[in-house]
């Protein structure tokens, strides 16, 4: 069984075009969890492309990039599908198919303008689409007094902490979401706030997602 970690892959599915000496590349991108699902957008997207010179692609499964695959379909060995898999590597992005349409603009750009061409398609679509940190975090239920409500949202606000949802009833239940590497100190820290007087009811786990904005993305 794959360890449940924090990774990085693109925001939802979508596509973006570069022009490049008239040839037309249009990076179709995909988040995909299975090689099966993988497969799918790519034939369903080679499709679509029916009328294109080439469909490339390439895709990583797996947080650890347990399945990968890349095709030239037709270009010379090498200059596609291997460039956009390193692209989707470099940026450190998992579970994302990408499909790389090419309508031939009548001007041969040599292997190495295509090994740029193909990577940068990848790179500037993922871009485009925009990157996502898909964190897992564990939800924690507490209950505070309607009087201190107040204070542990100015507590949290200041942690950076986002409260998922307030229930208000006898007294106030907040539910928020939180690192689990974290929840210790915080559960620490809210009840020497609260003199002891708190208690806390974990939820499930789940995903949430944090938009990534300063390409760097090996830091993440």
């Amino acid at each position: 069984m794959v360890k449940e970690e924090n990774y990085l892959t693109i925001k939802e599915n979508g596509s973006n075009e570069i022009v490049i000496k008239k040839s037309r590349f249009i990076a179709s991108l995909f988040r995909t969890e299975s090689v099966a699902e993988a497969e799918a957008v790519i034939a369903a997207t080679t499709k679509k492309y029916r009328d294109a010179t080439h469909n490339t692609y390439a895709y990583t499964i797996g947080l650890n990039d347990e399945q990968v695959k890349a095709s030239d379909n037709g270009e010379p060995s090498g200059t596609a599908g291997v460039p956009e898999l390193k692209a989707l590597q470099l940026m450190n992005l998992k579970n994302v198919t990408a499909v790389v349409t090419r309508y031939f603009g009548g001007t041969k750009l040599g292997a190495g303008g295509l090994i740029r061409a193909y990577s940068n398609s990848v790179t500037e679509g993922a871009e485009a689409i925009g990157v996502v940190k898909r964190v897992l975090q564990q939800e924690l239920s507490f209950h505070v007094a309607y009087n201190r409500f107040d204070e542990v949202n100015h507590f949290l606000k200041e942690e950076n902490i986002w409260i998922e949802k307030v229930t208000y009833g006898v007294d106030v239940v907040i539910s928020i979401f939180i690192d689990e590497d974290e929840q210790q100190e915080l559960e620490k820290n809210l009840t020497n706030l609260m003199s002891g007087q708190i208690e806390f009811t974990p939820g499930d786990k789940r995903y949430n997602e944090i938009p990534i904005t300063d390409h760097n993305y090996h830091d993440k």
